[in-house]
């Protein structure tokens, strides 16, 4: 599923316009982007929880030629899934 999928289906689930579903949609990712940014975890219950960790600057290899490259350091996002949505994918 895709972002304008994601919208078509909030449309039909909440018998809005598809206009007030994207901008729902949008404020969303948004509000989940900000929080992350500021090194806050943003927790769904029943969804999942989204953080953020850091990852050390490391060598790496170029596989072509063997040479090492420098990686440098940044921070990486994790996405756990909560216990309602392992259920319910895995529900028959």
């Amino acid at each position: 599923m895709n972002k304008s999928e994601l919208i078509d289906a909030v449309t039909k689930k909440g018998d809005i316009s598809k206009r007030s579903a994207a901008e729902m949609v949008d404020a969303l990712t948004e509000t989940i982007q900000g929080a992350l940014k500021k090194g806050d975890s943003v927790a769904l219950i029943g969804f999942g929880t989204f953080s953020t960790g850091k990852r050390a600057a490391r060598i790496g290899r170029n596989p072509r030629t063997g040479e090492g490259i420098k990686i440098p350091a940044k921070k990486v996002v994790k996405c756990s899934a909560g216990a309602g949505l392992k259920k319910a994918v895995n529900k028959k």
